[in-house]
């Protein structure tokens, strides 16, 4: 008999396994692939190291960095260029330019009448809070109006949730966003307030990666764990007898009275479907759109753009189907040969369904739209694609109701428990913060 079973070893299920050992618990945690870490994937080729998931890391607060220097990584971590607080966005004259104070005035962004809505947004009454529930796209075209949701808002919530503002909730995808409004009666005031409340003492923001890649956190934590980690180990069945979990793979059973899924919604909806077809269905009904990570190198002198940023964003206005793109070898060192540099683009999402589409199809698609954005002449010298199926789950309108049937109907399973990005924020440090209030707050009886 296990003390508890945590199934999935993605940053979730890691973080729990190990916050968990830090309360005392035995945990054993099984993983079907060779390696754990989940879409936490890195790779050095050719003088070049991509990031095949998250490019990144934002530590804030005090609960990730503990956990870091717990691990020993403080020795591993690279701090984003300062340039990296430099954004750029297409404008409507297909140019990028560097977001800012000076962009709402200028660049060829917003008309004057758009920044006039923009100016106006601190003398608009609040929502109620016991109103329903509400689009981004909704909220922001109430506070900020129409050429904000389509020039400033769009971009950033296709490039980063890979998302459709008109079917994500505001109060489930930006709770921050929303408190704002509700604490100070507009974005402006709340946000002046939220600063004004800051501590001195509170942890600096910080932008961070790692030497060998954001892959390096998972496989430390994996060398924590040691024995309590199993990969190579896909769950195939759950069952449930006399109030014991019962998981097994291949000719191997393990028995606990307390089971962690640390899945994709859809993965936990497949094993569940035996024991409660209504609650896998509610799992199930999560979407997770389709998006394409694509490394692409070039020799320096092949770029007119200075590449002094963080990146590019795309409205989706422009009928363009990539996303964005990350300057990554400008955002940390040592991701490209000298003299050469490291773009990382992004198609697909919501918006945009890749579904089926071959690798080269979609770098085709990628350089042909960006090379005249950035000046890029030539071919590249290095390219990798790497799709993920089912890469972000979406938090769209009904999505915390939807959480709360799946916490009512789980709770006719005693012992049955989730830890995944569908819950609580889909940001890497909402993963690792929540799995330490978890191991924190569970409650468990022995």
């Amino acid at each position: 008999m296990e003390d508890v079973i945590i199934i999935g070893a993605g940053i979730s299920g890691l973080a729990t396994a190990y916050f968990l050992r830090k309360q005392g618990w035995s945990p054993l945690l099984l993983e079907a692939a060779a390696k754990p870490g989940g879409n936490l994937q890195s790779r050095q080729e050719e003088g070049y190291l991509r990031d095949m998931g998250p490019n990144s890391l934002m530590l804030k607060g005090q609960i990730v960095p503990e956990w870091l220097r717990d691990l020993r990584l403080e020795e591993d971590i690279v701090e984003a260029n300062p340039l990296a607080k430099r954004r750029y966005i297409l404008n409507r004259h297909r140019q990028p330019v560097a977001l800012g104070p000076g962009v709402f005035f200028g660049g060829g962004l917003l008309s004057w009448r758009g920044r006039l809505r923009l100016l106006g947004e601190p003398f608009r009454s609040p929502r109620r809070m016991q109103d329903s529930e509400e689009s981004v796209a909704d909220f922001v075209r109430r506070r900020l109006g129409e050429e904000a949701l389509t020039w400033l808002v769009d971009p950033f919530i296709s490039g980063v949730f890979a998302g459709n503002p008109a079917r994500l909730s505001v109060q489930a995808t930006l709770p921050r966003l929303l408190a704002l409004e509700q604490d100070g009666g507009s974005l402006l005031r709340g946000a002046l307030r939220a600063r004004n409340k800051k501590s001195p003492d509170t942890p600096k923001t910080r932008l961070i990666s790692f030497r060998e890649g954001l892959q390096t956190l998972p496989l430390r934590v994996a060398s924590a764990l040691g024995d309590a980690l199993r990969c190579n180990t896909p769950v195939e069945q759950l069952g449930n007898s006399d109030g014991n979990w019962q998981a097994s793979s291949g000719s191997q059973t393990w028995q606990s009275k307390r089971l962690i899924l640390a899945l994709p919604a859809g993965a936990a909806a497949r094993l569940l479907a035996p024991t409660d077809a209504a609650l896998a269905h509610e799992l199930d009904a999560i979407p997770y759109p389709a998006v394409g990570s694509l490394s692409i190198g070039f020799q320096r002198m092949q770029i007119q753009h200075p590449l002094d940023g963080f990146g590019m964003l795309i409205p989706r206005v422009m009928g363009l189907e990539t996303l964005g793109v990350l300057f990554s070898s400008t955002l940390f060192p040592g991701r490209a040969p000298a003299d050469q540099v490291l773009l990382t683009a992004f198609i697909g999402g919501s918006q945009n369904d890749i579904s089926g589409r071959s690798d080269d199809d979609l770098l085709a698609t990628a350089l042909r739209e960006i090379c005249p954005l950035l000046g890029i002449s030539g071919k590249p010298v290095f390219s990798r694609c790497q799709t993920w199926p089912k890469a972000i789950p979406q938090y769209e309108i009904g999505h915390l109701e939807r959480v709360k049937r799946i916490d009512a109907l789980s709770a006719r399973h005693p012992g049955l428990y989730f830890r995944a990005n569908w819950r609580e924020g889909v940001a890497l440090g909402d993963c690792m913060e929540e799995a330490y209030r978890f191991s924190q707050d569970v409650g468990w009886q022995r």
